[in-house]
């Protein structure tokens, strides 16, 4: 043994060690703000700018912003490969506050496909955002009917806070377990 310690991993760049990194996350920054605005010709070219960087850990977030803006400045025109593509879109709606636009969008994804239980995940966000409790509810326990995995995202989904404390919502997330089938000792005893 060379008594040599290994070399320390070195930490992450800070903003201050990398400036251009700094750069993309407030350019990042202010093209969500002015994508709230609906300024979205200003976005759009942050959003270029992004993407034509370096910066990997920001590019996919703002191409799926930078498909938005294209949308809005060609009139809203809403022509998308899969429903997936849909959903983004229905979704960064939803974040800027478009709420029935992203009802919308969810809801004709659900005509085109009834078991999108992502839309109904989605549809239950907006309604409770929005506080329609009892749509929320439902909406959420058909997406739990179609992907049980929708309950542990539930779980931790910030946007349902407002229906913590109701009892119908925990009981979605939390059901009580059924009982076992008895055993083949206890069918016997009968």
């Amino acid at each position: 043994m060379s008594g040599k310690k290994p070399p320390a991993p070195q930490p992450k760049p800070t903003f201050k060690e990398d400036p251009g990194f700094a750069q993309a996350v407030q350019n990042y920054e202010t093209a969500l703000r002015a994508m709230q605005e609906h300024k979205f010709e200003k976005a759009k070219g942050l959003l270029e700018k992004i993407i034509a960087g370096a910066q990997t850990a920001l590019i996919d977030r703002a191409r799926v912003h930078l498909n938005l803006c294209n949308q809005q400045l060609a009139g809203a025109s809403t022509s998308f490969k899969t429903h997936e593509e849909h959903f983004d879109y229905a979704v960064s709606l939803m974040n800027s506050g478009q709420f029935d636009q992203s009802r919308g969008h969810m809801e004709k994804i659900l005509k085109q496909n009834a078991k999108a239980d992502f839309a109904y995940y989605g549809m239950a966000v907006v309604d409770c955002l929005t506080g329609q409790v009892e749509s929320s509810l439902k909406n959420l326990g058909e997406a739990i009917r179609l992907n049980p995995q929708n309950r542990f995202q539930a779980r931790n989904d910030s946007d349902f806070q407002n229906m913590a404390d109701d009892p119908r919502f925990t009981e979605l997330l939390y059901p009580e377990p059924t009982d076992p089938p008895p055993s083949s000792s206890e069918q016997r005893k009968r």
